[in-house]
Protein backbone atom coordinates (compact mmCIF):
# COMPACT_ATOMS: atom_id res chain seq x y z
CA UNK A 1 0.00 0.00 0.00
CA UNK A 2 1.15 2.88 -1.04
CA UNK A 3 2.04 5.89 2.58
CA UNK A 4 0.12 8.89 2.49
CA UNK A 5 2.33 12.26 1.90
CA UNK A 6 3.57 13.71 5.10
CA UNK A 7 1.45 16.58 6.08
CA UNK A 8 -1.22 15.10 4.67
CA UNK A 9 -4.25 14.40 7.28
CA UNK A 10 -5.49 10.68 6.66
CA UNK A 11 -8.99 10.35 5.07
CA UNK A 12 -11.66 7.61 4.60
CA UNK A 13 -15.08 7.47 2.85
CA UNK A 14 -17.87 6.13 4.97
CA UNK A 15 -20.92 4.89 3.01
CA UNK A 16 -21.84 2.67 5.47
CA UNK A 17 -24.40 2.76 8.49
CA UNK A 18 -22.91 4.33 11.12
CA UNK A 19 -25.07 1.64 13.52
CA UNK A 20 -23.33 -1.18 11.34
CA UNK A 21 -20.05 -2.88 12.93
CA UNK A 22 -18.57 -2.70 9.58
CA UNK A 23 -18.93 1.07 9.76
CA UNK A 24 -17.95 1.86 13.46
CA UNK A 25 -14.48 0.12 13.27
CA UNK A 26 -13.32 0.51 10.16
CA UNK A 27 -14.15 3.77 9.80
CA UNK A 28 -14.74 5.62 12.83
CA UNK A 29 -12.40 3.54 15.29
CA UNK A 30 -9.53 3.20 12.94
CA UNK A 31 -9.87 7.14 12.01
CA UNK A 32 -10.20 8.26 15.50
CA UNK A 33 -7.06 6.13 16.37
CA UNK A 34 -5.09 7.74 13.42
CA UNK A 35 -6.39 10.60 13.79
CA UNK A 36 -8.19 10.76 10.37
CA UNK A 37 -10.97 12.71 8.70
CA UNK A 38 -14.12 10.80 7.53
CA UNK A 39 -16.61 11.68 4.93
CA UNK A 40 -19.51 10.97 5.96
CA UNK A 41 -22.51 9.61 3.01
CA UNK A 42 -25.97 9.37 4.72
CA UNK A 43 -27.10 7.64 1.37
CA UNK A 44 -24.82 5.09 -0.28
CA UNK A 45 -27.59 3.97 -2.52
CA UNK A 46 -27.96 7.37 -3.92
CA UNK A 47 -25.24 6.77 -6.55
CA UNK A 48 -24.71 10.16 -8.59
CA UNK A 49 -25.22 12.33 -4.92
CA UNK A 50 -22.11 9.91 -3.60
CA UNK A 51 -19.78 10.50 -6.47
CA UNK A 52 -20.66 14.29 -6.48
CA UNK A 53 -19.50 14.68 -2.79
CA UNK A 54 -16.49 12.29 -3.49
CA UNK A 55 -15.14 14.66 -6.26
CA UNK A 56 -15.16 17.41 -3.80
CA UNK A 57 -12.36 15.82 -1.87
CA UNK A 58 -9.16 13.82 -1.59
CA UNK A 59 -9.16 10.68 0.44
CA UNK A 60 -6.93 7.27 0.94
CA UNK A 61 -9.30 4.71 2.57
CA UNK A 62 -12.61 3.71 0.76
CA UNK A 63 -14.47 0.54 3.05
CA UNK A 64 -17.23 -1.09 1.00
CA UNK A 65 -19.40 -3.92 0.37
CA UNK A 66 -19.77 -5.68 -3.40
CA UNK A 67 -22.63 -3.97 -4.46
CA UNK A 68 -20.94 -0.37 -3.97
CA UNK A 69 -17.75 -1.10 -5.59
CA UNK A 70 -20.17 -2.41 -8.89
CA UNK A 71 -22.12 0.20 -8.80
CA UNK A 72 -19.58 3.25 -9.18
CA UNK A 73 -17.18 1.55 -11.23
CA UNK A 74 -20.79 1.09 -13.51
CA UNK A 75 -21.49 4.36 -13.32
CA UNK A 76 -21.31 7.05 -16.18
CA UNK A 77 -20.30 10.17 -13.38
CA UNK A 78 -17.04 7.52 -12.02
CA UNK A 79 -14.70 9.68 -13.78
CA UNK A 80 -15.60 12.75 -12.22
CA UNK A 81 -13.97 11.80 -9.59
CA UNK A 82 -9.71 11.93 -8.44
CA UNK A 83 -9.36 8.07 -7.11
CA UNK A 84 -5.33 8.67 -7.51
CA UNK A 85 -5.02 9.19 -3.81
CA UNK A 86 -6.51 5.88 -2.94
CA UNK A 87 -4.45 3.89 -1.06
CA UNK A 88 -6.50 0.94 0.63
CA UNK A 89 -9.81 0.02 -0.54
CA UNK A 90 -11.56 -2.78 1.47
CA UNK A 91 -14.03 -5.07 0.89
CA UNK A 92 -16.14 -6.75 3.43
CA UNK A 93 -19.96 -7.16 4.80
CA UNK A 94 -20.42 -9.77 1.44
CA UNK A 95 -18.53 -11.47 -1.04
CA UNK A 96 -16.67 -9.36 -3.36
CA UNK A 97 -16.87 -10.39 -6.80
CA UNK A 98 -13.69 -11.17 -8.63
CA UNK A 99 -15.69 -9.69 -11.86
CA UNK A 100 -16.15 -6.27 -9.71
CA UNK A 101 -12.74 -6.44 -7.93
CA UNK A 102 -11.58 -6.60 -11.81
CA UNK A 103 -13.55 -4.00 -12.70
CA UNK A 104 -12.27 -1.77 -9.74
CA UNK A 105 -8.55 -2.22 -10.02
CA UNK A 106 -8.81 -1.36 -14.05
CA UNK A 107 -10.42 2.18 -13.05
CA UNK A 108 -8.92 2.90 -9.60
CA UNK A 109 -5.38 0.93 -9.88
CA UNK A 110 -6.02 0.03 -6.27
CA UNK A 111 -6.89 -3.53 -5.74
CA UNK A 112 -10.02 -4.38 -3.26
CA UNK A 113 -8.81 -5.84 0.12
CA UNK A 114 -11.02 -8.35 1.33
CA UNK A 115 -11.59 -8.91 5.20
CA UNK A 116 -13.84 -10.86 7.38
CA UNK A 117 -15.73 -11.15 10.47
CA UNK A 118 -18.75 -10.63 12.39
CA UNK A 119 -20.67 -8.89 15.06
CA UNK A 120 -19.78 -11.40 17.42
CA UNK A 121 -16.08 -11.05 16.30
CA UNK A 122 -16.11 -7.07 17.00
CA UNK A 123 -15.61 -7.48 13.83
CA UNK A 124 -12.62 -8.33 11.53
CA UNK A 125 -11.20 -12.22 11.89
CA UNK A 126 -9.35 -12.08 8.80
CA UNK A 127 -7.72 -9.93 6.06
CA UNK A 128 -5.52 -9.68 3.01
CA UNK A 129 -2.08 -7.61 3.72
CA UNK A 130 -2.88 -4.20 2.76
CA UNK A 131 0.30 -4.55 0.05
CA UNK A 132 -1.49 -7.05 -2.22
CA UNK A 133 -1.09 -5.82 -5.61
CA UNK A 134 -4.25 -7.77 -6.72
CA UNK A 135 -7.37 -8.88 -5.75
CA UNK A 136 -6.74 -12.54 -4.06
CA UNK A 137 -10.10 -13.86 -3.95
CA UNK A 138 -9.80 -14.96 -0.32
CA UNK A 139 -10.72 -13.59 3.25
CA UNK A 140 -7.21 -13.66 3.47
CA UNK A 141 -5.12 -14.46 7.11
CA UNK A 142 -6.39 -14.82 10.93
CA UNK A 143 -5.75 -10.93 12.46
CA UNK A 144 -2.53 -11.42 15.32
CA UNK A 145 -3.66 -13.39 18.26
CA UNK A 146 -6.85 -14.85 16.61
CA UNK A 147 -6.74 -18.59 15.34
CA UNK A 148 -9.10 -20.17 12.96
CA UNK A 149 -10.14 -23.72 12.09
CA UNK A 150 -12.71 -25.56 9.88
CA UNK A 151 -14.98 -28.14 11.14
CA UNK A 152 -17.26 -30.59 9.67
CA UNK A 153 -20.97 -31.22 10.95
CA UNK A 154 -19.81 -33.27 13.89
CA UNK A 155 -17.22 -30.56 15.11
CA UNK A 156 -14.04 -32.00 14.00
CA UNK A 157 -11.59 -30.30 11.59
CA UNK A 158 -11.34 -30.83 8.34
CA UNK A 159 -8.30 -31.28 5.95
CA UNK A 160 -6.62 -28.79 4.53
CA UNK A 161 -8.25 -28.13 1.19
CA UNK A 162 -11.95 -29.35 1.99
CA UNK A 163 -14.97 -27.14 2.64
CA UNK A 164 -16.32 -26.89 6.68
CA UNK A 165 -17.78 -24.26 8.45
CA UNK A 166 -15.49 -21.35 9.65
CA UNK A 167 -15.12 -21.21 13.33
CA UNK A 168 -12.82 -18.35 14.95
CA UNK A 169 -10.67 -17.83 18.53
CA UNK A 170 -9.47 -14.69 19.71
CA UNK A 171 -9.29 -11.77 22.04
CA UNK A 172 -12.07 -10.09 19.35
CA UNK A 173 -14.96 -13.20 19.82
CA UNK A 174 -17.83 -12.07 22.22
CA UNK A 175 -18.14 -14.17 25.46
CA UNK A 176 -21.65 -15.32 24.39
CA UNK A 177 -24.96 -13.36 23.49
CA UNK A 178 -26.46 -11.01 26.56
CA UNK A 179 -28.82 -13.07 28.32
CA UNK A 180 -29.22 -15.99 25.71
CA UNK A 181 -27.10 -19.59 27.23
CA UNK A 182 -29.15 -21.43 24.44
CA UNK A 183 -27.80 -19.43 22.47
CA UNK A 184 -24.84 -19.01 23.04
CA UNK A 185 -24.22 -22.66 23.29
CA UNK A 186 -25.26 -23.48 19.69
CA UNK A 187 -22.30 -21.50 18.32
CA UNK A 188 -19.43 -21.67 21.14
CA UNK A 189 -17.62 -24.85 20.54
CA UNK A 190 -15.68 -26.81 24.15
CA UNK A 191 -12.36 -25.17 23.36
CA UNK A 192 -13.83 -21.33 22.96
CA UNK A 193 -13.95 -21.68 19.01
CA UNK A 194 -16.98 -19.55 18.09
CA UNK A 195 -18.91 -20.87 15.08
CA UNK A 196 -19.28 -18.47 12.17
CA UNK A 197 -22.53 -20.41 9.74
CA UNK A 198 -19.93 -19.44 7.23
CA UNK A 199 -18.64 -22.63 4.77
CA UNK A 200 -14.64 -22.01 4.32
CA UNK A 201 -11.59 -23.57 2.56
CA UNK A 202 -8.56 -22.98 4.20
CA UNK A 203 -5.32 -23.58 1.74
CA UNK A 204 -1.97 -24.67 2.55
CA UNK A 205 -0.93 -20.99 3.43
CA UNK A 206 -3.40 -20.82 5.75
CA UNK A 207 -5.25 -18.20 3.44
CA UNK A 208 -9.65 -19.03 3.69
CA UNK A 209 -11.78 -19.06 1.10
CA UNK A 210 -15.39 -18.21 2.10
CA UNK A 211 -17.77 -20.60 0.27
CA UNK A 212 -20.76 -19.05 1.48
CA UNK A 213 -23.26 -19.01 4.02
CA UNK A 214 -24.11 -22.60 5.30
CA UNK A 215 -28.34 -21.37 5.42
CA UNK A 216 -28.30 -20.35 2.01
CA UNK A 217 -26.76 -23.12 0.59
CA UNK A 218 -28.98 -24.78 -2.31
CA UNK A 219 -29.39 -28.54 -2.24
CA UNK A 220 -29.95 -29.86 -5.81
CA UNK A 221 -30.26 -34.10 -6.09
CA UNK A 222 -28.14 -34.19 -3.43
CA UNK A 223 -25.19 -32.04 -4.34
CA UNK A 224 -24.46 -28.78 -2.27
CA UNK A 225 -24.42 -25.73 -5.28
CA UNK A 226 -23.34 -22.50 -3.43
CA UNK A 227 -25.13 -19.16 -4.24
CA UNK A 228 -21.81 -16.83 -3.90
CA UNK A 229 -20.10 -19.57 -6.65
CA UNK A 230 -22.78 -19.04 -9.31
CA UNK A 231 -23.05 -14.97 -8.78
CA UNK A 232 -19.52 -15.24 -9.26
CA UNK A 233 -19.45 -16.55 -12.49
CA UNK A 234 -22.46 -15.20 -13.72
CA UNK A 235 -21.17 -11.40 -12.51
CA UNK A 236 -18.77 -12.14 -15.87
CA UNK A 237 -21.01 -12.49 -17.97
CA UNK A 238 -21.09 -9.26 -20.86
CA UNK A 239 -24.48 -7.34 -20.01
CA UNK A 240 -24.91 -8.40 -16.27
CA UNK A 241 -24.96 -5.46 -13.83
CA UNK A 242 -25.75 -7.44 -10.65
CA UNK A 243 -26.64 -10.94 -9.88
CA UNK A 244 -28.04 -12.76 -7.23
CA UNK A 245 -28.75 -16.95 -7.11
CA UNK A 246 -31.11 -18.49 -4.30
CA UNK A 247 -32.67 -22.21 -3.93
CA UNK A 248 -36.58 -22.80 -4.72
CA UNK A 249 -38.59 -25.74 -4.50
CA UNK A 250 -38.29 -28.50 -7.09
CA UNK A 251 -40.39 -31.30 -7.48
CA UNK A 252 -37.76 -33.86 -8.83
CA UNK A 253 -34.61 -31.96 -7.63
CA UNK A 254 -35.59 -31.37 -4.13
CA UNK A 255 -34.14 -27.82 -4.94
CA UNK A 256 -33.16 -25.60 -8.16
CA UNK A 257 -31.16 -22.91 -8.87
CA UNK A 258 -32.70 -19.60 -9.31
CA UNK A 259 -31.20 -16.60 -11.03
CA UNK A 260 -32.45 -13.22 -10.62
CA UNK A 261 -30.58 -10.34 -12.71
CA UNK A 262 -30.20 -7.08 -13.26
CA UNK A 263 -29.29 -6.00 -16.76
CA UNK A 264 -26.25 -3.97 -17.89
CA UNK A 265 -27.19 -4.33 -21.26
CA UNK A 266 -31.41 -3.89 -21.77
CA UNK A 267 -31.04 -6.21 -25.31
CA UNK A 268 -29.25 -9.14 -22.52
CA UNK A 269 -31.66 -12.31 -23.38
CA UNK A 270 -32.74 -15.35 -21.16
CA UNK A 271 -31.48 -17.56 -24.06
CA UNK A 272 -27.72 -16.03 -23.51
CA UNK A 273 -27.64 -16.61 -19.81
CA UNK A 274 -28.67 -20.23 -20.43
CA UNK A 275 -25.80 -20.70 -22.64
CA UNK A 276 -23.21 -18.81 -21.09
CA UNK A 277 -24.39 -20.68 -17.73
CA UNK A 278 -24.42 -24.06 -19.98
CA UNK A 279 -20.40 -23.30 -20.42
CA UNK A 280 -19.32 -22.29 -17.31
CA UNK A 281 -21.20 -24.23 -15.03
CA UNK A 282 -21.98 -27.79 -14.10
CA UNK A 283 -24.90 -29.12 -15.35
CA UNK A 284 -26.37 -29.59 -11.89
CA UNK A 285 -25.14 -25.32 -10.86
CA UNK A 286 -27.34 -24.02 -14.08
CA UNK A 287 -30.28 -22.27 -13.06
CA UNK A 288 -33.69 -23.68 -13.39
CA UNK A 289 -35.19 -20.36 -12.74
CA UNK A 290 -34.25 -16.92 -14.43
CA UNK A 291 -35.47 -14.15 -13.55
CA UNK A 292 -34.99 -10.43 -14.43
CA UNK A 293 -35.40 -7.61 -12.14
CA UNK A 294 -34.98 -3.73 -12.52
CA UNK A 295 -33.22 -3.94 -8.90
CA UNK A 296 -31.96 -6.46 -5.97
CA UNK A 297 -33.87 -5.89 -2.56
CA UNK A 298 -30.44 -4.81 0.02
CA UNK A 299 -30.25 -4.21 3.32
CA UNK A 300 -28.92 -0.38 4.73
CA UNK A 301 -25.09 -1.74 4.06
CA UNK A 302 -26.03 -3.25 0.66
CA UNK A 303 -25.85 -7.15 0.69
CA UNK A 304 -28.59 -8.60 -1.13
CA UNK A 305 -31.30 -9.97 0.49
CA UNK A 306 -31.25 -13.70 -0.35
CA UNK A 307 -34.58 -14.00 1.55
CA UNK A 308 -36.38 -11.92 -0.27
CA UNK A 309 -35.82 -13.24 -3.64
CA UNK A 310 -36.83 -16.57 -2.26
CA UNK A 311 -39.65 -15.79 -0.48
CA UNK A 312 -41.55 -12.89 -2.66
CA UNK A 313 -42.64 -12.94 -6.39
CA UNK A 314 -40.83 -10.42 -8.31
CA UNK A 315 -42.24 -7.07 -9.19
CA UNK A 316 -44.70 -6.62 -11.08
CA UNK A 317 -42.41 -3.67 -12.59
CA UNK A 318 -39.52 -6.35 -13.21
CA UNK A 319 -38.49 -7.22 -17.05
CA UNK A 320 -39.24 -10.47 -17.16
CA UNK A 321 -39.82 -14.01 -15.05
CA UNK A 322 -39.42 -17.23 -17.28
CA UNK A 323 -39.38 -20.73 -15.70
CA UNK A 324 -38.37 -23.74 -18.09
Amino acid sequence: MKQIPAGEQSTSVCALPLYHIFAFTVNMMLSLRNGGKVILIPNPRDLPAVLKELSKHTFHSFPAVNTLFNGLANHPDFNTVNWSNLKVSIGGGMAVQSAVAKLWLEKTGCPICEGYGLSETSPSATCNPVTSKEFSGTIGLPLPSTYIKILDDNGHEVPLGQAGEIAIKGPQVMAGYWQRPDETAKVMTADGYFKSGDIGIMDERGYTKIVDRKKDMILVSGFNVYPNEIEDVVAGMPGVLEVAAVGVPDEKMGEAVKLVIVKKDPGLTEDAVRKFCHDNLTGYKRPRVIEFRDELPKTPVGKVLRRELRDKPAPVKAAGVSVN
